[in-house]
Order: C-alpha cells, then sequence, then structure tokens
C-alpha cells in the first residue's frame, strides 16, 4: 500500500471505523459541528420489535444524510446530493459524484455496476421524481428516468424478476397514500400493479413514510424515516384486499431510518440478509449482521 501519506488525511477526515460487539450499538453518537435532525414528537414505533440486526462496523462521513449501499469492494453514502464511495477495506473516500440538479436524493440500488437513486423535489409541490444513474469513478450523476405525473415523491427504486418497483411517498395527513408500484416489462413507463401500505404500518409512520426498501425474498422489508426498525410485508393473498400490502413481521434494525441495503460483502449464512444504511444524526455509514445464529 504506497499511498499511505496521502492518504492519511482522507482516512483522519471521512473514516472512523469500529468493530463493536454484538448488542453494543450506541445509537445517538454525533459529531462535533453536526447539528442532529429534530425529530417529531413519537418517541419509538407503536408496534413489538423482535430481534432484527446488530452493528457490526461504523464509516462516520457527512455524507451518510439519506441512505448507503455497498459492493463486495466499496461502500456508498449518499447525501441529499452527493454519492460517495470509499473503500471498505482501509474507509478512504476514492470519490464523489453530484450533479448542479440534484436537490433530494433519497436511496441507491446497485445493478449490474451502476448505482440508480431515487430523487424528487421534496418538499415542493407538485411532486417531481426522476431516477438519477451514477457509475461508479464517474463525478457526474447521470438522469435516467423522469415520471411523468409521479404519484408522490420517489424514495426508493428496486428491481425484482426484471421489473422495477417504486415507492412514492407522502407525508403528514396525506402518509397514506404512499405507494408501491411495480412496473411493466422492465421499463418505467407502463404501471403493472400499485399497492397501498397496510393500516399498522402507516399509522406508525409518525407522520413520514417509508423512507427505504428491499426485496428479501418473497417479501419486502421497507424502513421508517426515523425509527431503528424494518417492516417486512408481503404481497397480498388471494383473501386479502388486492391493493394492499400485508405486514409480516416488524424487526430492530441498528440504523434510525433511511435509506438501506443488502451487503453483499458481508459473510452471510443466516435466515436475514446483512445490511447497510445510515445513522444520520451521527453522520455514519453502518453495517449490520443479523441476531440470529446462523443457518445449519
Amino acid at each position: 500500500m504506497g499511498a499511505l501519506g496521502r492518504a492519511g488525511a482522507a482516512v483522519c477526515r471521512e473514516f472512523l471505523a469500529v468493530a463493536v460487539l454484538a448488542g453494543a450499538f450506541a445509537g445517538g453518537a454525533g459529531q462535533p459541528g453536526l447539528a442532529a435532525e429534530p425529530r417529531p414528537p413519537q418517541a419509538r414505533t407503536a408496534l413489538q420489535p423482535a430481534n432484527g440486526w446488530t452493528t457490526t462496523q461504523r464509516l462516520a462521513t457527512s455524507h451518510a444524510t439519506q441512505a448507503a449501499a455497498a459492493d463486495a469492494d466499496h461502500l456508498y453514502a449518499i447525501s441529499s446530493t452527493t454519492v460517495a464511495r470509499f473503500d471498505r477495506r482501509t474507509g478512504v473516500l476514492l470519490d464523489t459524484a453530484s450533479s448542479p440538479t440534484a436537490r433530494h436524493l433519497n436511496s441507491g440500488f446497485l445493478h449490474d455496476g451502476r448505482m440508480y437513486l431515487a430523487h424528487s423535489n421534496y418538499p415542493a409541490t407538485p411532486h417531481a421524481s426522476d431516477i438519477r444513474m451514477y457509475v461508479p469513478g464517474e463525478e457526474r450523476l447521470q438522469l435516467y428516468h423522469t415520471f411523468r405525473e409521479p404519484p408522490g415523491s420517489l424514495v426508493w427504486c428496486i428491481r425484482r424478476a426484471g421489473n422495477w418497483w417504486c415507492c412514492f411517498a407522502h407525508y403528514a395527513a396525506d402518509n397514506h397514500r404512499t405507494c408501491l408500484i411495480e412496473y411493466a416489462d422492465g421499463g418505467l413507463d407502463r404501471e403493472l400493479r400499485r399497492f397501498l401500505f397496510p393500516a399498522e404500518v402507516i399509522a406508525d409512520f409518525d407522520g413520514m413514510s417509508a423512507s427505504g426498501g428491499i426485496w428479501d425474498g418473497d417479501t419486502l422489508l421497507a424502513s421508517h424515516h426515523h425509527f431503528p426498525v424494518l417492516y417486512r410485508l408481503r404481497l397480498p393473498g388471494p383473501a386479502e384486499p388486492s391493493d394492499r400490502l400485508a405486514l409480516v413481521e416488524t424487526l430492530h434494525c441498528p440504523f434510525p431510518g433511511q435509506g438501506f441495503a443488502i451487503d453483499p460483502g458481508q459473510a452471510g449464512g443466516w435466515r436475514l440478509p446483512s445490511l447497510v444504511g445510515i445513522d444520520r444524526p451521527g453522520r455514519a455509514v453502518v453495517l449490520a449482521d443479523p441476531d440470529c445464529c446462523r443457518m445449519r
């Protein structure tokens, strides 16, 4: 590793990786000069979370305000305007990418070596939403798709079985209108079906919405805006309302809301996937492994 001297300043500035004993996550730690975002009045989830994930590592960075993502070699922190790429072994900041028109990036989904970022004009109205594309190593975000008359603020866009699934959020008295849309034929122009969220999850949103989501097999994991929980959801069964997702369980996770992703760089072998998210008040990327035992 020859660039040790040059990398030292970047490490001091951007990196603090801490191996954490299981269950010892200290979620509220902040950095000097970074004010924590004010919290809505509800103190915690009204549901009963089961054991889910425990912190294994943290990467301190001022870019960790909206979401995180990971691949085998890198960690990514996403702010409202910027994607930052880090070497996951050293914590060194490799590069950043942005766009003059980036206003509110919400989450990032890695697919075939590229990252697709949900972007909106939140909190402005009428809603404007699009998907930005990031090619690792490039400094500019590209416009990938613009939604005409979107049904809300795009907060996450993910793929399953070749199709895009996009979540459009609403807030406050309108948060019951938050919806998940599947688009047909691998594109983003033809809506195939649309789902609302379960009533008990909407009630637990605390006036906010589902800030992140990923598919985990046949079920969907969705995050809160500021509670350290993930909701496991499923598509409706034959005897259930066809336009509403169903709640399977609520799980504790160490990142308080925002966008998250599966972490393919962890060892794996558990019933639940390893995840990467953010501690927004503490400005850190958070790596998490399941609490449960390894599968035999």
